[in-house]
C-alpha cells in the first residue's frame, strides 16, 4: 500500500538497521524487543482524521509514526513484545503464503512457550479464544521482505481506547466488538511452571528469542 502523500508523520524506523544489514550482506534477521514508550502507528494507507483521536494523542504528547506495511493504525506500549523479520532473496509468492508462514512460525514458537491455542484470524492477526493477541504487516519490495508483528502481552488497553477510533476496516472476528472488547493478553494465558515469567514482558522477550525456529521461508541468515 502507497504512502500518503505529503504525509506529515515520521516513518516507523525501529528495525531501519536490520533492513540496511539484510541490503548489504544479502542475510535474513530475526529480532525480539520492546518498546520503549508508548507510540501511535499508522499503517501506510491510514487516514490519522479517520483512525485515531488526534486531540488526546496530542494532549498526551504520544508520538505518531507510519510504518512501510499495511494495515490501520494501532497503539504499541511496553506492554508488547515486538517481533521484526527481515527476509532476502526470496522467490516471488503472493503475499498470503508469507502470512501464513510467518503466522505459523509465531504459533509454534508461543506454544514451545506455554501458550498453546494461539490461532492466525483475519488476515495477519493472532488470536487466543477469539481475542487478539498478536498483530503484524508485511512491506515486500523486489526480493527483500520484512515482517513486523507485535504480540499483546500485557497491553494498556485503556491506552488503545483514548487513542483509536473503531477502524473502519475490521476482520470478520472481531464482530464489532470495541478495543476493550477485542483485545486480549498473552499474560492471561500463561500457566505452569513458567507462568510468572511469561507475564513480565521483558522476560517473554528473552523467552520467545530462544524458542523462535529459523525463518521459514528458506534463506541466509545472519548469525
Amino acid at each position: 500500500m502507497a504512502r500518503v502523500a505529503d504525509d506529515p508523520f515520521p516513518t516507523y524506523g525501529l528495525d531501519d538497521d536490520l533492513l540496511e544489514a539484510a541490503r548489504r550482506d544479502g542475510r535474513s534477521r530475526v529480532r525480539v524487543a520492546r518498546p520503549e514508550g508508548a507510540m501511535v502507528v499508522l499503517g501506510a494507507g491510514s487516514r490519522p482524521e479517520r483512525e485515531l483521536y488526534l486531540d488526546a494523542c496530542a494532549r498526551d504528547g504520544v508520538p505518531i509514526l507510519r510504518r512501510r506495511g499495511g494495515g490501520c493504525a494501532v497503539v504499541l506500549d511496553p506492554g508488547n513484545v515486538l517481533v521484526a523479520a527481515v527476509a532476502v532473496g526470496l522467490p516471488s509468492c503472493h503475499r498470503r503464503c508469507h502470512f501464513d508462514a510467518l503466522s505459523a512460525w509465531l504459533v509454534s514458537a508461543l506454544a514451545l512457550l506455554g501458550l498453546p491455542g494461539v490461532e492466525p484470524a483475519g488476515i495477519s492477526d493472532l488470536a487466543l479464544r477469539e481475542r487478539k493477541v498478536g498483530g503484524a504487516c508485511l512491506y515486500r519490495r523486489k526480493d527483500l521482505l520484512y515482517y513486523a508483528a507485535s504480540l499483546l502481552v500485557s497491553p494498556d488497553v485503556e491506552r488503545a481506547s483514548r487513542y483509536l477510533r473503531h477502524p473502519p476496516r475490521e476482520p470478520a472476528y472481531r464482530r464489532g466488538r470495541p478495543h476493550a472488547e477485542f483485545m486480549g493478553s498473552l499474560a492471561e494465558h500463561a500457566h505452569g511452571q513458567g507462568a510468572g515469567a511469561l507475564a513480565d514482558p521483558e522476560r517473554f522477550a528473552a523467552g520467545l528469542s530462544k524458542a523462535l525456529g529459523p525463518l521459514p521461508l528458506g534463506e541466509r541468515q545472519a548469525n
